[in-house]
């Protein structure tokens, strides 16, 4: 079932209510993997035992690491979901119209991404995301509660697990996630070197240039194919640099030879 590729990340989730409830509701609705990113509560406390009732099993399997790249190793797609409205071309859906993406090849490694209890995600952790949801909710009481965040997801998920009638390509076609990043952080180290990037503008120059990438769905020799074009880029500019060297050293020479 394509349900098995899907990893439930939570990022700092400080009660340990939460993540009981969380890990019941969870194999309600068919979903086994859960990564904690950086968790300020023990998820295997006894709050978080009573409440997860018969789903304890998933909090014993539950994956802790350290950060979102780490709890991101592996997977093809991800979806993150904030509350906040920013500033990106890129737009908050649905999660009926944008989770079954998530599930479109059977066993896909693929992630939903939930925020702190109080503030949610973080710019930089949404960086790390393809696509973004925003739950609906009444305008006069918009907060949800993390675990409740988390079932409606399930839920609509659970109902979108039938196979696509057009067939999609092998998931090894696809990078991973931590392969594309690597890209991005080659991409934005060579435009700081040539000035196209400025330190204090890069952070949003680069979003741009992660919401075009991202609507790409870049493969693997895609990715190889992008940094072997940096790394010659890179190596013509050290030559050019070189080269420029050793004119000068030269120049300098010849003014010398000149006034002795």
């Amino acid at each position: 079932m394509a349900l098995a590729g899907v990893r439930i990340i939570l990022v700092e989730p400080a009660g340990p209510i939460n993540v009981g409830a969380i890990a019941r509701v969870m194999k309600n609705f068919g979903l086994h993997q859960l990564v904690l990113v950086n968790p300020q509560c023990d998820p295997l406390s006894i709050e978080a035992l009573r409440m997860a009732v018969h789903a304890k099993d998933i909090l014993e399997s539950a994956v802790i690491v350290d950060t979102l790249p780490a709890a991101l190793q592996g997977c093809i797609r991800a979806i993150a979901t904030t509350a906040r409205v920013r500033d990106w071309e890129t737009p908050l859906e649905n999660p009926r119209t944008a989770l079954p993406w998530l599930l479109e090849i059977p066993d896909l490694p693929a992630a939903l991404i939930f925020g702190r209890e109080d503030r949610g995600l973080s710019n930089e952790e949404l960086n790390y995301a393809q696509r973004f949801v925003r739950i609906p909710t009444s305008e006069n009481y918009p907060s949800l509660n993390l675990a409740t965040a988390v079932a409606i997801c399930c839920y609509e998920l659970s109902q979108n697990t039938e196979q696509p009638e057009t067939p999609i390509p092998s998931q090894t076609e696809f990078a991973p996630l931590e392969l594309v990043e690597v890209y991005y952080q080659q991409l934005e180290s060579l435009l700081l070197k040539i000035g196209y990037l400025y330190p204090h503008t890069a952070a949003s120059r680069m979003e741009k240039f992660r919401q075009l990438y991202n609507r790409a769905q870049l493969q693997t020799q895609e990715v190889a194919m992008l940094r072997g074009i940096l790394r010659q880029l890179e190596w013509a500019l050290e030559e050019s640099q070189e080269g420029k060297g050793a004119e000068e050293h030269r120049g300098r020479e010849a003014e010398e030879d000149k006034n002795n």
